[in-house]
């Protein structure tokens, strides 16, 4: 691997992308072990993906991108990590396991829309505002690493919300 820089757009889309491949999976697989296998993947990749953009792409788009955006990404990253934790803790027996992989798809389509959609999304107003790509890439890329490390060892953690309190839930 020569040059593995990617700059902060560029990585996050490869993840979107990677996601959505596993859904496409999940959708055409049969069998339990091969669903769980393929529902894990999924709620690791999103677990990580949403953790390195809370953590390090929002706070730089902060004051860069719209606010109603912002905080409409956190509020679905929100709702997505609650389904996440369902499905990380049911059984592709369960009966509602597959609705549930079925809407953190739907969840994660529309919020992936709105991330990259040409000229008024969220990577277009961050590319347009100016931000430094290539170091927040750089960022993104060292926390993802550690977090995927981190996870594959202990297991995904408990669901951190922005915008639901516990007593919500």
């Amino acid at each position: 691997m020569a040059d593995t820089k990617q700059d902060a757009i560029a990585l996050l889309k490869a993840d979107h992308r990677t996601v959505e491949g596993l859904f496409e999976q999940f959708e055409s697989a049969s069998g339990s072990t091969k669903k769980q296998k393929l529902a894990l993947q999924i709620c690791l990749e999103l677990t990580v993906h949403a953790k390195i953009e809370e953590e390090i792409f929002y706070p730089a788009c902060e004051g860069n991108v719209e606010e109603d955006l912002l905080k409409e990404a956190y509020v679905e990253h929100d709702g997505a990590k609650v389904l996440i934790a369902e499905i990380e803790a049911a059984s592709p027996d369960d009966e509602y396991y597959d609705a549930k992989v079925k809407v953190l798809s739907e969840q994660i389509e529309h919020h992936v829309g709105e991330e990259e959609q040409r000229m008024e999304g969220m990577f277009a107003q961050a590319r347009k505002a100016g931000l430094d790509m290539d170091a927040l890439g750089e960022q993104l890329l060292a926390r993802k690493t550690e977090l995927v490390a981190t996870y594959k060892t202990s297991g995904l953690p408990k669901p951190e919300l922005t915008t639901l309190t516990s007593t919500t839930i």
